[in-house]
């Protein structure tokens, strides 16, 4: 099977990235208001948020449904479709819990301390390096001051 027609690849590209794999997890079972959607996901912009619910409706994960009120009332659910991938999330949310409690967050991993970096090495070294002096002598100077 050729890379173009990989279904993994298909799935990948229709519910990852950075905020869809959140977005179907609190859309799990749920009917969600839009600003709803924004305070449970930190950092998720409304532009982001809008663009990710558009793309998981045209792909049929997300049904949209429009309440004609003023405000407008805009409610987002999984669709028969989506919640056909119920199995996968809670898949990837073990998986993630099994990673994290080994590995730690994405995040952390690269903020791992000196000391720690040096332990899991094995090796025993002072976190302060001493640098070796080096006598250096001046050059001599003549009495119209230009070095020898």
């Amino acid at each position: 099977m050729d890379h173009q027609n990989c279904p993994v690849k298909l799935t990948a590209s229709i519910i990852g990235g950075k905020w869809k794999a959140p977005l179907l997890f609190y859309l799990e079972g749920k009917t969600r208001r839009f600003c709803e959607l924004q305070r449970l996901i930190p950092g998720l912009t409304k532009k982001m948020l809008t663009q990710h619910l558009r793309e998981l409706e045209h792909d049929g994960i997300v049904h949209r449904k429009v309440f004609a009120e003023v405000p407008p009332h805009v409610e987002y659910s999984l669709t028969r479709h989506g919640e056909s991938l119920k199995p996968i999330l809670k898949l990837m949310s073990a998986w993630g819990k099994r990673h994290r409690a080994r590995y730690g967050t994405a995040a952390s991993r690269n903020k791992k301390p000196v000391a720690s970096i040096i332990e899991t090495a094995g090796v025993a070294a002072p976190l302060t390096v001493q640098i070796p002096q080096v006598p250096v002598s001046a050059p001599t100077l003549r009495e119209d001051r230009t070095a020898l």
